[in-house]
């Protein structure tokens, strides 16, 4: 069976690598854990490993944080002897975080292909350095594994071969469904004084909307209109943490586990937020969601899901949250979304390894962007 890379970098890849993790290793594969470092922190790190149940990595690269040039640079330096020591028969990478971008660049450079799961999102923001991350990524790989049919559409338009793209299904949904029983039983609710249904949940973590005072500041004053409604709970993000002042009407907590967050998003009225990954977990779980960024990689949580992309205006924010307090969307949850992502992507890729005349990594990859 095939030696395989598997590679998470931070805490949106934790959620991801799981499913892929144990539908390879079920068929037999060897698949090495990489852990590049890019996330660090306990809270944002380790309490995902213990909450998911995921094997400790077996290489961890720490690396740290630093510009994208230097955190970019520090992945691959660490992770480049690493592929020379293994010889991988295939790396894969997950999402657009830093760490996806180096590990593919290694790679592709070492001869070795590249399976990218989540392939295939646009935003068409580039200034979000994960929209460089993830057209990049897409064009350094050999295998393009997409959530959702908007994302096989996008690469067939930027000339992607037809047996490079994958309709696979969402991992992140996988994952979200294994651990829904467990996450429901969590106390978190009760520890925070909350009732199922009567608050709001906020979200705020990017550095285009918390970097900017008066970008954070007006959105503040979106989710203190907000809370005049019911209590809006807010996770603090480390980078918001720094930036934070003080504001009536919310209710801060420190950062949730995994478990305990899909618990209060499950039971939440309502979700504010400029995550990714949040948008396509409330779609599964059918709450409302509210999307604070003028553009989303994920467009079918908007058309076939519960998300609204609502901007960064506080007026608009306002109005639209009350809007959907008063009338939800109804639950609509997109195909292949079912819990069965990982297994696609293990079969379609072992076999591709397995095909002695599949394409030379160079072959897969001649296309036009």
């Amino acid at each position: 069976m095939p030696r395989i890379i598997l590679v998470a970098g931070a805490r949106p890849n934790f959620m991801k690598v799981k499913p892929v993790l144990d539908a390879l290793e079920s068929r037999g594969a060897s698949v090495v854990l990489v852990h590049t470092g890019q996330h660090y922190d306990a809270a944002m790190n380790d309490v995902f490993f213990t909450d998911l149940g995921l094997r400790p990595p077996d290489r961890h690269l720490g690396t740290g944080s630093g510009s994208h040039a230097t955190q970019t640079a520090r992945v691959m330096t660490a992770f480049e002897p690493l592929v020379d020591e293994l010889k991988p028969d295939a790396v894969v990478v997950v999402g657009d975080v830093t760490s996806t971008l180096a590990c593919s660049l290694v790679a592709a450079k070492a001869g070795v292909p590249v399976a990218h799961v989540e392939a295939g999102l646009r935003s068409r923001d580039w200034s979000m350095p994960e929209e460089v991350n993830r057209v990049v990524t897409d064009r350094l790989s050999d295998l393009l594994f997409a959530p959702s049919p908007d994302g096989v559409e996008n690469l067939r338009a930027e000339g992607y071969h037809d047996d490079q793209i994958h309709l696979a299904g969402n991992v992140m949904i996988d994952t979200l469904y294994a651990n829904l029983d467990r996450a429901l039983a969590s106390d978190v609710l009760h520890r925070h004084g909350l009732t199922p249904g009567s608050y709001a949940l906020a979200t705020l973590h990017r550095p285009a909307n918390v970097d900017d005072p008066a970008m954070l500041a007006g959105l503040l004053e979106a989710l203190s209109a907000v809370a005049a409604e019911l209590p809006v709970v807010l996770p603090v993000h480390p980078r918001t943490a720094a930036r934070l002042p003080q504001t009536s009407g919310l209710r801060l907590i420190p950062p949730a586990g995994y478990l305990d967050f899909i618990a209060l998003q499950a039971s939440a009225r309502l979700v504010l937020t400029d995550s990714g990954g949040i948008q396509e977990e409330t779609t599964a779980l059918g709450v409302p969601c509210l999307t604070l960024r003028d553009s989303t990689e994920r467009p079918i949580t908007v058309t076939e899901g519960t998300n609204t992309l609502v901007g960064r205006d506080p007026a608009r924010i306002i109005a639209t949250a009350r809007r959907v307090l008063s009338d939800p969307p109804l639950k609509r949850t997109p195909a292949l979304w079912d819990g069965h992502a990982g297994d696609r992507i293990a079969e379609v890729l072992l076999r591709f390894l397995a095909a002695p005349e599949r394409l030379r990594p160079t072959d897969a990859r001649g296309v036009t962007v």
